[in-house]
């Protein structure tokens, strides 16, 4: 009488391991779905954290931060670093009332506005003088999204302030520095509610609802340092019009030709999304 050795013939092992392959085939792309729905899901909490902040702001000081694009000769502020100095201090300790929202962190007459809380050479009694000016952070644990320009970008002196902060989104696919992983800058642009429409084509730029240029200066800095094959669509010029950034804001159930856009009223912020590029369909923003 003879046995028959116990074990799995080749057939059997090739079988189990093509469905293996198979099962692993489906999960990988379900599990990248789901975690891309949970950052989104974490984005939307961001802005919606950002908007309450932004109320606050607006009800010490009676309107929202300014996004205006500034150029004083030196290196250029947007939107972008002012709604981080707005809602956590150009030093991240606070917003000062006396902010003139330069680069520099300089009031309207030169004078030292933060840096007199960390510069040594100002007395203890005026740094705590500095200090008690100040508001308290309206973005609570805003600091752990905030990075300097100069960390995120490569560029020159001529471009955006290497040593302002911006507040970056959720999507932490971007760039790594050290240990951390981060996400692209959130564009913040604020309505000009004394004008009434975004048609670029009739219109300069100063009666424009909302202003292209306030951020595009980080979103030219973000597609360097994506690569010159990536192109960010609210970055894109075109004979000196911006038709793609004005087609993204504008609200489609608002018929021709009043052109307008969503929120006229108050702000927008942009996410660039999963793929870090600003204009595509998967940027999460706070008006679609």
């Amino acid at each position: 009488m003879t046995t028959r050795k116990k074990g799995f013939t080749i057939i059997e092992i090739m079988t189990v391991v093509a469905i293996i392959a198979i099962l692993i085939g489906i999960l990988i792309p379900a599990l990248a779905k789901v975690r891309t729905m949970v950052k989104e899901t974490q984005q939307k909490a961001q802005l919606n954290t950002i908007g309450l902040a932004l109320t606050a702001f607006r009800n010490d000081y009676g309107d929202y931060p300014p996004s205006d694009y500034i150029d004083l000769g030196q290196e250029t502020y947007s939107g972008a670093q002012m709604l981080s100095e707005a809602l956590l201090g150009w030093d991240l300790m606070g917003f000062h009332p006396k902010s003139a929202w330069r680069a520099d962190g300089k009031d309207s007459s030169d004078n030292d506005l933060y840096e007199i809380a960390t510069d040594s050479s100002y007395t203890p009694q005026e740094q705590e003088q500095n200090l008690k000016e100040r508001k308290d952070i309206y973005l609570q644990d805003g600091t752990k999204y905030a990075f300097e320009i100069g960390d995120l970008f490569t560029i020159d002196n001529k471009d955006l302030d290497p040593n302002t902060f911006v507040i970056c989104d959720v999507f932490d696919d971007f760039q790594k520095i050290g240990q951390t992983r981060i996400g692209a800058p959130i564009l913040y642009y604020k309505a000009n509610t004394n004008n009434k429409t975004i048609d670029y084509k009739s219109y300069k730029d100063s009666d424009l609802i909302y202003n292209a240029n306030d951020n595009l200066m980080v979103i030219k800095a973000k597609e360097e340092q994506d690569g010159q094959n990536i192109e960010h669509p609210l970055g894109a010029v075109s004979a000196g019009e911006y038709k793609q950034f004005y087609d993204f804001i504008r609200d489609p159930k608002i018929p021709d030709p009043s052109f307008r856009p969503y929120r006229p009223d108050t702000y927008l912020l942009i996410s660039a999304g999963a793929d870090g590029i600003y204009g595509t369909n998967d940027d999460i923003t706070n008006f679609k």
